[in-house]
């Protein structure tokens, strides 16, 4: 896994959207103050691509990647593996209750040859390439089969966290083994152990089903299927027998049947011709017919009759006049009586009502002088209340006047003060005022209510007036109308006589629809009559129809009773006639049955030849055929299974065969596999190799004095410097523990790759540790030793430090600083 940009927004100190272009950065350093920020740039690459930092533990999870107070925070990694470019995106949210969740995580595989910097460019996830992964679920499996490694072997051989650069140097052995165990994907043998053990159960099972089947394949040898073949030869050759003997027997049967059905034929026309008997009452009806006839004959001149009679009645009735008319005109005089009573009546009605009008209308002036006279005392009243209180003023301005002084009012001088009233007239003139006030109330009213009455008896008086005019108006129309009106004695006369019309006419049309009724009923006696008629030649023509075939005398279609008598004749002879066949008929049925039995006994020795029990023949034979028939497919069903069971048999000798070796083979596997001899071998070696290519660096590193070595699963140093005394590593100093976690992890990194199971793409180391224990001739063998790593162009280096000295060693230095807001990251060197 090689990076090649880094594109953080809210995450921890990266509050702002900050861009790290790893892109030609074989070897780089992260250098700035502590705190800065720099082992975040690597905690971002690891978040972005497992959603997990070493240093942040358990106890907030991703709670630690949101920068303080932001509610977002996002990661976008793209880097290389084994040729290919991914781009990895994680973004985390906290929500309003104070959560935080991955909101969203994706992985995908970027188009051949993608510029990076079209990232700058704004481009949608949709434009990146192919989405490998696209929710949190997903990412473990994605990134793993992307970059080769789990989580504990990235953070162990390509991003070595701050703080446990030594934790492999100082781990206990059985723990040492297990991370060994972890990184080299030795858990992979376990799990061929498991499935051999698997696979072998497995077998075993097998063997055991095949065992059962054979167990039951029984009675399938040679012998068996040979006996089976000569069943069915004999099967086949009764078949064959059965075959030629059958239509033999048709035959016998076909005679026989055709015997009993001559006789059955015999039989059915004796039942037939006997069958036939006349009606009991066949005389009787051509009599009925007569009769009936001649009563619907009569019936109808009673119709003609009474029809002729109530016509002529209503010839008179409509030449005696309208009754309607006359009815109206009768009306008419009575309309004109009653209105010339309404009349008279409303003429003393209107004239009680101008009189009475008058004398409203004259109560009404009266009313009206008195209102008037009120209104003139109610202003007198009110000018004499005006006059009392300019007098009450008046009086109370002479008190202050003095003789010789000017008056206040009008400046004129005083000659002599007028004498005070004794008393005020104001309470008597206002009292009378109150008084003329009521009395015009009082007067008001009662005009009011005089003209409401002159009102009142006016519109009466109007729609007096009014009636009397419709009525006049009314009365002149009914004597225009009556002019020439004979008057209602001999109106009402007239309409007497149509009256007594009437009554007759309804007693005519009463006897028309009596003899009509008559008449249907004889009629329909008629048709009573002639359907029995009818009935009687249909029943006669069925029974002769039915005895068409057999050619019956032609009848005589005038008498029913008649044609019946000769058709009894003739069937009574054609009985007597057909019974003296029937005796010759039953003796050749007897005959024919005695054959076709003889024929059956043939067929049914053969069936007993070939040891079958003798089957029913059926009508025609084909019980025969059919059993033997069936007889053939059972042999050759029996021929058919036996051999499929030899075969099966042996099909299933060689699946035993294979099942077996397949068993012993696993069960073997995982055997060698239980032990943990293979194991152990397999760490010893992984170790050994890892030490030597650890040893050969911290030689480099320590300029010869120390070698590592390894015992019992603990690491040692062999100083050269103290003729060749190995100590263990706990004993070393702070610089000297660097100098042998270095090697170890740089051998680790190199060599994990060839001893992995897992197809892991080691591009890239990078150190997160500051490197400040160091001396300086160990830190520039340190310098040195990192340099010559990345000079092989195989990977890049990478490191986090703030010593200057190493720094300065590194050709690209990515520059961390941090304000009060937010982290910002420089690109310098090369």
């Amino acid at each position: 896994m090689r990076p090649l940009r880094l594109d953080l927004a809210g995450f921890t100190v990266f509050r702002d959207e900050t861009t790290i272009d790893f892109t030609d950065a074989d070897f780089f350093a992260l250098v700035g103050p502590t705190g800065s920020g720099k082992s975040t740039v690597l905690d971002a690459i690891c978040f972005a691509l497992y959603g997990q930092v070493p240093r942040w533990g358990s106890s907030r999870g991703i709670a630690n990647a949101l920068a303080p107070s932001a509610t977002e925070a996002r990661v976008r990694l793209v880097f290389e593996c084994a040729g290919a470019r991914y781009v990895a995106t994680r973004v985390v949210r906290r929500d309003g209750r104070g959560n935080v969740k991955t909101g969203n995580a994706g992985l995908q595989l970027m188009p051949a040859g993608f510029d990076v910097t079209k990232l700058d460019t704004g481009m949608s996830p949709d434009d990146l390439g192919e989405v490998l992964a696209g929710t949190p679920a997903e990412m473990e499996q994605a990134v793993l089969d992307a970059v080769g490694l789990p989580y504990e072997q990235f953070t162990s051989c390509v991003l070595l966290p701050q703080g446990q650069f030594a934790d492999f140097l100082h781990a206990k052995p059985a723990t040492r083994q297990q991370i060994l165990i972890n990184l080299l994907g030795l858990e992979v043998y376990e799990e061929i152990q498991k499935r051999a053990a698997t696979r072998a159960m497995h077998a075993d099972a097998q063997l055991t089903a095949v065992d059962q089947v054979l167990d039951g394949l029984t009675g399938a040898g040679d012998e068996h299927v040979a006996a089976a073949d000569a069943r069915a030869d004999a099967m086949r050759a009764l078949a064959d027998a059965v075959e030629s003997a059958v239509p033999a027997l048709r035959e016998a049967q076909q005679n026989a049947a055709d015997a009993a059905a001559a006789l059955t034929a015999l039989d059915a026309e004796i039942a037939q011709l006997s069958a036939v008997r006349p009606p009991a009452d066949v005389a009787a009806v051509a009599r009925t017919v007569t009769e009936a006839r001649a009563m619907a004959a009569d019936a109808g001149t009673a119709v003609a009759a009474a029809e002729d009679g109530e016509e002529k009645l209503r010839a008179a009735l409509t030449g005696a006049g309208d009754a309607a008319a006359l009815r109206l005109r009768l009306q008419a005089h009575a309309d004109r009586e009653r209105l010339a009573t309404e009349a008279a009546a409303l003429t003393k009605g209107v004239a009680g009502a101008g009189s009475e009008h008058a004398d409203a209308v004259a109560a009404l002036d009266r009313a009206r002088a008195d209102a008037a006279r009120t209104v003139e005392q109610l202003e007198a009243a009110r000018r004499a209340y005006q006059e009392a209180q300019s007098a009450d003023r008046a009086a109370a301005l002479r008190a202050q006047l003095v003789a010789g002084a000017a008056c206040p009012v009008c400046t004129q001088p005083v000659h002599t003060v007028p004498p005070t009233p004794a008393g005020s007239a104001v309470a008597a003139a206002e009292a009378a005022g109150h008084a003329a006030r009521a009395d015009n109330d009082a007067a008001q009213k009662v005009m009011a209510e005089r003209e409401r009455a002159a009102r009142d008896l006016e519109r009466v008086l109007d729609r007096a007036r009014a009636q009397h005019e419709q009525l006049a108006a009314r009365s002149a129309e009914l004597d225009r109308q009556l002019a020439d009106s004979p008057g209602p004695a001999v109106l009402r006369r007239e309409l007497d006589a149509i009256a007594a019309l009437q009554r007759e006419l309804d007693d005519a049309g009463s006897a028309v629809r009596a003899a009509r009724e008559a008449q249907r009923r004889a009629q329909a006696g008629v048709e009573m009559a002639e359907d029995r008629m009818r009935t009687a030649w249909r029943e006669f023509d069925t029974a002769r129809d039915r005895m068409a075939r057999l050619g019956p005398p032609s009848a005589d279609r005038d008498d029913v009773a008649a044609a019946w008598a000769a058709l009894r004749d003739w069937t009574d002879a054609e009985v007597a006639r057909r019974r003296a066949d029937r005796v010759d008929a039953a003796g050749g049925v007897d005959t024919a049955q005695a054959a076709a039995g003889a024929a059956g006994e043939r067929i049914a020795t053969l069936f007993t030849a070939a040891g079958l029990t003798t089957p029913a023949g059926g009508a025609d034979g084909a019980g025969y055929s059919r059993a033997a028939a069936v007889a053939v497919e059972r042999a050759e069903a029996e021929q058919r299974r036996l051999t499929e069971r030899r075969e099966q048999a042996r099909r299933l000798a060689d699946q035993r065969a294979v099942h077996e070796r397949d068993s012993q083979v696993a069960k073997a596997l995982a055997g060698h596999l239980r032990a943990n001899n293979f194991e152990r071998w397999l760490l010893e070696e992984a170790l050994d190799l890892l030490v030597d290519g650890a040893s050969r660096i911290l030689r480099d590193l320590s300029s010869g004095q120390y070698d590592l070595v390894h015992d019992k699963g603990e690491f040692y140093v062999v100083d050269h410097h103290d003729a060749g005394l190995r100590r263990a590593v706990r004993t070393l100093s702070g610089g000297e523990t660097f100098q042998a976690s270095l090697a170890l992890a740089l051998a680790l990194s190199e060599q994990l790759a060839g001893m992995s199971t897992t197809a892991a793409s080691l591009e890239s180391i990078v150190l997160d540790e500051g490197f400040g224990t160091l001396d300086s001739a160990t830190l520039d063998t340190v310098a040195t030793t990192l340099e010559s790593l990345a000079a092989r162009g195989d990977r890049m280096v990478g490191v986090v430090t703030h010593v200057a000295a190493l720094a300065e060693r590194v050709p690209v230095r990515f520059e961390v600083r941090k304000d009060a807001r937010t982290a910002h990251v420089e690109r310098t060197g090369l």
